[in-house]
């Protein structure tokens, strides 16, 4: 359970005391993980690993400080529903999560690779691609959705992105900050049973502009074999047959919700759909995964499909039949995309297409 915000406030000054400390026994640190190095399997792991969370935090201290002269210039809180105080919000983010995610492939050696038969939010010329867009998305644990959000800010695009996402997210200061001054949704640890999360998700969506993308995932939570169990057994007890028979089809994902994506999609009928699969670091469910997965060298995978707001169905059984075949569709790429890492194609470069369902009309 999340304390109350004041208390979660606290952690402002905590953390300026902590990045003190740190760059204080920065060269008692430093032997310590080279000595520790030595004895660790990999390259220099455990200096790595004090070098990321050392930006880390030297970067939670720098987006509070930022956020504290944002609420000062917003005459102390009072404007910091304007456009230009969110657009200032938005830069910072995206320039502090630009600098984590070059530390993170420096250090990690990740390689990011974009399917090339792929359309992305960074093309130019793409019909609709400067429209309002409601992103769909796997989950696949918080690595992977920043390196997702940080895309769609990418400095060459600018999107103003919307997440609905975890509440015990907001335990990391900056996001509990920044992103409840910003539109998004925090879903509990059981969203059917929160007070409206499809009508916060419209309420989101209602206003999209050209600039805004409104980032869903709809299994709402990372894939793993006891949670898909659970999810068909879901399905089966509320008589709806024919969708968990087609949960069991999916072997890397778990069963979209389709509440959310219908209030997004009913809210917003002008926005585009642009539905993202990824791979690389899902594997990566724990600490003691993230450990033992160091030092990385991990290329990861980016598919997106560009769906032009025309195309979406709107009828409610057609809309779910739409996104299961959709998820069908990425769980085929995250299975040919495992297959060709495990033999050695994704280093010749070779890509092979996936098809994707025809859209409903």
């Amino acid at each position: 359970m999340l304390p109350p915000r004041p208390v979660r406030r606290i952690t402002g000054p905590l953390l300026v005391a902590a990045l003190v400390a740190a760059v204080l026994l920065l060269p008692l640190f430093v032997v310590v993980a080279a000595v520790a190095s030595a004895f660790l399997p990999g390259r220099w792991r455990a200096l790595r690993l004090l070098g990321f969370a050392l930006v880390y935090l030297a970067l939670e201290v720098a987006g509070q400080v930022a956020a504290g002269v944002l609420w000062v210039l917003s005459g102390f809180g009072r404007g910091l529903g304007s456009r230009a105080v969110q657009a200032a919000h938005y830069t910072v983010l995206r320039l502090l999560l630009d600098v984590l995610m070059r530390v993170a492939q420096h250090l990690f050696a990740l390689r990011l690779v974009t399917d090339g038969d792929s359309w992305s939010p960074l093309d130019d010329g793409v019909p609709g691609s400067t429209n309002a867009m409601v992103v769909l998305s796997r989950h696949a644990g918080p690595g992977d959705s920043f390196l997702l959000v940080h895309t769609l800010m990418n400095r060459d695009h600018l999107r103003r992105p919307r997440i609905v996402l975890k509440d015990l997210l907001q335990w990391d200061p900056l996001i509990d900050v920044y992103l409840n001054r910003l539109p998004n949704h925090f879903v509990g640890p059981r969203p059917e049973a929160g007070p409206g999360s499809p009508e916060a998700i419209a309420d989101l969506a209602r206003d999209l502009g050209e600039e805004d993308a409104l980032l869903i995932f709809p299994e709402g939570a990372n894939f793993t074999p006891r949670r898909r169990f659970r999810a068909i057994e879901r399905l089966r007890d509320r008589g709806l047959a024919t969708a968990a028979r087609r949960a069991e089809e999916l072997r890397h994902l778990l069963p979209p919700r389709p509440a959310g994506v219908r209030a997004a999609l009913t809210a917003a009928p002008h926005a585009d759909v642009v539905l993202v699969a990824h791979t690389g670091l899902d594997h990566l469910h724990t600490v003691r995964d993230l450990w033992r997965a160091l030092p990385m060298d991990k290329t990861l995978h980016l598919r997106w499909w560009f769906v032009p707001a025309a195309e979406v169905p709107r009828e409610e059984d057609q809309l779910t039949d739409w996104l299961f075949r959709w998820w069908a569709t990425i769980d085929d790429w995250i299975e040919t995309t495992a297959a060709g890492d495990l033999s050695g194609s994704a280093g010749t470069g070779r890509r092979r297409r996936s098809t994707a369902p025809a859209p409903r009309r």
